[in-house]
């Protein structure tokens, strides 16, 4: 097993990104000869949703809960080490997506692309099966815009994604709604690994531009985002995120 990092009450793994994608592929195969009774939940949790699962306790329960919980953010990094427990990478939304990608190609995986603003997910699927044809998207599903999705609605979802058989679900309602999403159906999903992506559906389709490379080990990508989306981004950068480093101090010197 991993170890797991205490980040303000969310536990991290500290794994590297090629064993993360070792266990992927094992979590599908052991299900294609023995299904389980529930999903593979991986969470993606950058500054802004350890703060919310600060705040909101059932997110963190959910959070805790869940099998995989990846470090996406050189702050989250930053402040493992600087309390004592580093974690070995940062595996980001956007780079991990076409990693699993790439895993999906060459043992033969199917994904379901579910989530994300109308037309994208044709058009990330589009473009993965040009350029990985052994990866077969084995569906596209779009809800409609809420807060919180009706009981007829999750009922939708759910059909789509079961119906497909696929391995990998990949949704993308942002975080933590989505991560909220997966663990309240979690017994109810038959796909051996769901994982909570965010908006590299739009990053991959290449509707959106990724910061430039000396950016990402600069840990300025949010400036980045800040700047292409500002309407967006302002209150998770300049709001929220100058809260996370005083509430690590806390931490680390209420020890």
């Amino acid at each position: 097993m991993h170890p797991k990092v205490n980040i303000l009450g969310t536990h991290i793994n500290s794994i590297h990104n090629q064993d993360l994608l070792d266990a992927f592929a094992n979590v599908i195969l052991d299900w294609r000869s023995r299904p389980k009774q529930y999903t593979t939940q991986v969470c993606i949790t950058p500054t802004n949703s350890i703060l919310a699962a600060r705040k909101q306790p059932h997110v963190q329960a959910i959070y805790n809960a869940a099998e995989w919980v990846i470090c996406d953010g050189v702050p989250v990094k930053w402040a493992a080490g600087f309390l004592g427990t580093p974690i070995v990478e940062r595996i980001t939304g956007l780079d991990l997506l076409p990693d699993l990608i790439q895993l999906a190609h060459e043992k033969n995986f199917t994904v379901f692309l579910l989530g994300a603003s109308p037309g994208v997910g044709e058009q990330l699927k589009n473009k993965i099966e040009s350029l990985y044809p052994n990866c077969k998207v084995s569906g596209v599903y779009v809800p409609p815009f809420m807060s919180v999705f009706t009981q007829e609605e999750n009922q939708k979802m759910l059909e789509a994604v079961n119906q497909s058989n696929a391995d990998i679900l990949l949704v993308s309602l942002t975080a933590p709604k989505q991560d909220i999403w997966i663990a309240e159906h979690k017994h109810l999903l038959k796909v051996p690994l769901s994982i909570g992506i965010g908006g590299a559906f739009e990053v991959m389709a290449g509707l959106v531009p990724r910061a430039p490379k000396w950016m990402h080990g600069a840990g300025l990508e949010w400036l980045y985002r800040l700047i292409q989306e500002p309407k967006r981004m302002y209150r998770r950068y300049l709001i929220e995120a100058p809260l996370f480093i005083p509430l690590i101090l806390r931490q680390k010197f209420s020890k």
